[in-house]
């Protein structure tokens, strides 16, 4: 049984390795029946801290706001309406971004706040845009502080749910492990508050769907929290080549008990971030072409973006973020990228420098025409 153990430890990664880590906190962690847990946020606050001294980016996608929110409106318990919901969230959301900005400021860690939608993740450009914000952010040293935008999301366009929320959050910001803080220690054969012989499943190389049905069936409409909600945001993240892990949050260090060995579910990806992202771009269907000159294609096999002064023509109808084929001089296909900019707009700022953008558009633009995260060769 201790060598298995040790199997599984080999197999599984190390929490204090992570480079990139989005962690998910619940609203039962975060708002107790006296409010706000001070001390519980401010032992997370810690350990959050402590993976940024070690390099470590920081994205926390945090519940909360309509829980705090609803006892400053003195609203009653049970389910609200959604404009109660709605306003709810609107009190409680200020108040959560600012309890993480006091308890990660004597860190000398700065935070954002970042509200989306489903739209945000479904519409490309909308995606592409939050995705350049956070990763700025990111390159800044910032812990962003993401959330569902309670405040105008209706049934018919949000998650429903923050682990699915944190495993589309995970793969836009390129994450390599993602941890959901839960009032469980991962996944069982069965539940284990009903089932004596539910077994503890510490490693899930496979996402199989026998593994998928331990989570129980789906309830009406949008899941709100649940294991089946976990193992749905588990295809996600590791379909994008990030490993997730289920553990229990409601210890004070949370991080540092997982980094310690605490028991956990960790489910692998088949490869890692970028290896994810890329194969998903190679497999996009192009909407037009760019045709490059040697330049810029020395530029891109050394790794670097393409920028418009390196591009020699242009051919088809596509918007932003959509798929273009690059072409070398000669006519050979180069890769596979997403363009920053219109087809029309490519075609007026072709063949010159970046700083010339903003004369010949009327706008600031971005320096690349598809940046190097974006491109499949």
């Amino acid at each position: 049984m201790r060598e298995n153990t040790r199997k599984i430890a080999n197999k599984a990664p190390a929490l204090a390795d992570a480079r990139r880590l989005v962690v998910k906190i619940g609203s039962a962690l975060l708002v107790g029946p006296n409010g706000l847990a001070g001390e519980w946020l401010r032992g997370l606050c810690d350990d959050v801290a402590m993976w940024r001294q070690r390099g470590c980016d920081v994205v926390l996608v945090s519940s909360g706001s309509i829980a705090l929110g609803r006892r400053v409106l003195g609203l009653p318990a049970g389910a609200l309406s959604l404009e109660q919901a709605q306003a709810a969230a609107a009190v409680g959301q200020i108040r959560l971004a600012r309890a993480y900005e006091e308890a990660l400021a004597p860190h000398g860690v700065t935070t954002a706040q970042i509200l989306l939608t489903l739209e945000d993740s479904a519409e490309r450009r909308r995606y592409l845009n939050s995705r350049a914000t956070m990763q700025t952010l990111l390159s800044l040293g910032v812990v962003p502080i993401v959330n569902e935008n309670d405040t105008i999301a209706t049934d018919e366009i949000r998650y429903g749910d923050n682990d699915r929320l944190a495993a589309q959050i995970a793969v836009t910001c390129g994450a390599d492990q993602l941890l959901l803080l839960s009032d469980v220690d991962g996944l069982y054969t069965a539940n284990p508050k009903t089932d004596p012989d539910a077994r503890h499943l510490p490693l899930i190389e496979h996402l199989t769907p026998e593994i998928e049905a331990m989570g129980g069936d789906p309830v009406s409409g949008l899941s709100k929290g649940g294991m089946k909600t976990k193992l749905l945001a588990a295809r996600t993240a590791i379909a994008g080549g990030c490993a997730m892990v289920i553990a229990e949050g409601s210890v004070l260090r949370p991080l540092s008990a997982v980094a310690g060995g605490a028991r956990a579910s960790w489910f692998l990806p088949d490869s890692d971030p970028q290896t994810a992202r890329k194969r998903w771009i190679a497999a996009m269907k192009p909407k037009g072409a760019v045709t490059i000159d040697q330049g810029a294609v020395n530029a891109l096999r050394g790794g670097k973006s393409l920028l418009p002064a390196g591009v020699r023509s242009v051919s088809g109808a596509f918007g932003r973020g959509d798929p273009v084929t690059i072409f070398g001089p000669s006519g050979e296909t180069l890769a596979t990228g997403l363009t920053r900019y219109t087809a029309d707009e490519t075609r007026r700022i072709r063949g010159h420098h970046s700083a010339e953008i903003e004369a010949i558009l009327g706008y600031p633009g971005r320096a690349a025409l598809i940046h190097r995260d974006d491109m499949a060769l």
